[in-house]
C-alpha cells in the first residue's frame, strides 16, 4: 500500500481535524509514533489514527515501518488489527486502523487480574492464530506483550488482535535476527544476551503472557534488560503464586513451562504450540503437528475465532 497525499497538517493543534478525520483524543504515544481515536467526517467510522514520525526513524526503523505497512495491506484476519489506509503528511506517516472497544490486554489484566483459565486459553488459541499469519508470511513482531495486544470489546467474549507491528522484520526459514530490540519484560534470553535469534522469540513472549493471565503479573521483573537476564538465569522454576498454583491445571504449568525453557532448542515452536492447546500430551502434540504440515492451523480451525469458545 503506497502512502497517499493529504491536506496540510498545520491547524492540526486549532482545529483538531486531519484530512478526512476528526481527532476524539489521544489513545497513546511511544518513542516514534501517537496514536489517536479519530471518526471519520463523513462516514462517522470510528478509527484508529496512528501517527508515525519519520524524523525520528532511524533506517532499521524506516524498514520496520514499511514491513508494517506491507504486512498490514496483504492480510485480512480477524486475530490481526486491520489496516484501512495510509497517507503521509509532513514528515508523518499516518496509518488509519480499526479501533478496537476494548483497549488493550494490558488494562484488562489490570482490571481483572488474573483471569480463569478457559479464559486464558482462549486467549491464547487467538494469539497462536494471528502470529501464524505473521509466521506465514515469514515476519516476526519482536514486541509482543501486553499493550500490544488489542480487544474488540472489554468483557471476556472479547477478539484479541495482534498489533503495534512497529519493531516487525521478514525473517524467512533458516535466517537469524541480531538486533536487541522489544520490551525487557518480555524479551527472550537470547535476545537480552545479544546474541543470534529466530522467530522463537515470539514463543518467549507469548508464554511470558499466558503466566501473567494465570498469574496476574509476569514472571521475570526487574528495570532493565540485565536485571529481567539475571532473574531469568536464577529461577529454578516458574515463580506461580503458590495459592494459584494448587489451583491450576498441570497442563497449563505445562505449556508454560514449555513456552518459557530457557534453552531455545527445547522451546516450543508454534505448530506444537496450537497443536497442544488441543492435545496437551507433548510428544502428540510434536507428531500432529509434523503430520499435518504447514497450514495445518486452516484445517483445524483455528481461523475460525468464536466468541464464548
Amino acid at each position: 500500500m503506497e502512502p497517499e497525499s493529504k491536506p496540510s497538517l498545520s491547524e492540526l493543534n486549532s482545529t483538531a481535524a486531519l484530512g478526512d478525520y476528526v481527532l476524539i483524543s489521544e489513545v497513546g504515544e511511544g518513542s516514534f509514533s501517537r496514536v489517536w481515536k479519530a471518526v471519520h467526517t463523513e462516514s462517522g467510522e470510528v478509527v484508529a489514527l496512528k501517527q508515525v514520525f519519520l524524523s525520528r526513524l532511524n533506517r532499521r526503523l524506516k524498514n520496520c515501518l514499511d514491513c508494517e505497512i506491507k504486512f498490514l495491506s496483504s492480510v485480512c484476519h480477524p486475530n490481526i488489527v486491520r489496516l484501512l489506509k495510509a497517507f503521509q503528511n509532513e514528515g508523518c506517516i499516518f496509518l488509519v486502523l480499526e479501533f478496537c472497544n476494548g483497549g488493550n490486554l494490558a488494562a484488562y489484566i489490570r482490571q481483572h487480574g488474573r483471569v480463569h483459565e478457559q479464559i486464558a486459553r482462549k486467549f491464547m488459541q487467538q494469539l497462536g492464530a494471528g502470529l501464524e499469519i505473521l509466521h506465514s508470511h515469514h515476519i516476526i513482531h519482536r514486541d509482543l506483550k501486553p499493550e500490544n495486544i488489542l480487544l474488540s470489546r472489554s468483557d471476556d467474549d472479547a477478539v484479541l488482535k495482534v498489533a503495534d507491528f512497529g519493531l516487525s522484520r521478514s525473517l524467512h526459514p533458516g535466517d537469524y535476527a541480531e538486533t536487541v530490540c522489544g520490551s525487557p519484560l518480555y524479551m527472550a534470553p537470547e535476545v537480552l544476551q545479544f546474541e543470534r535469534y529466530d522467530g522463537k522469540v515470539d514463543m518467549w513472549s507469548v508464554g511470558v503472557i499466558l503466566f501473567e493471565l494465570l498469574n496476574g503479573c509476569p514472571p521475570f521483573p526487574g528495570r532493565t534488560n540485565v536485571q529481567v537476564l539475571k532473574n531469568i538465569k536464577s529461577s529454578t522454576c516458574l515463580p506461580f503464586d503458590q495459592l494459584i498454583l494448587s489451583r491450576l491445571h498441570p497442563d497449563s504449568v505445562d505449556i508454560c513451562s514449555k513456552l518459557l525453557s530457557r534453552n531455545p532448542g527445547l522451546a516450543l515452536y508454534l505448530p506444537q504450540f496450537l497443536i497442544f492447546l488441543l492435545y496437551p500430551s507433548p510428544k502428540l502434540a510434536i507428531y500432529i503437528a509434523y503430520l499435518l504440515g504447514p497450514g495445518f492451523s486452516t484445517r483445524l480451525g483455528f481461523y475460525l475465532v468464536i466468541p464464548g469458545y
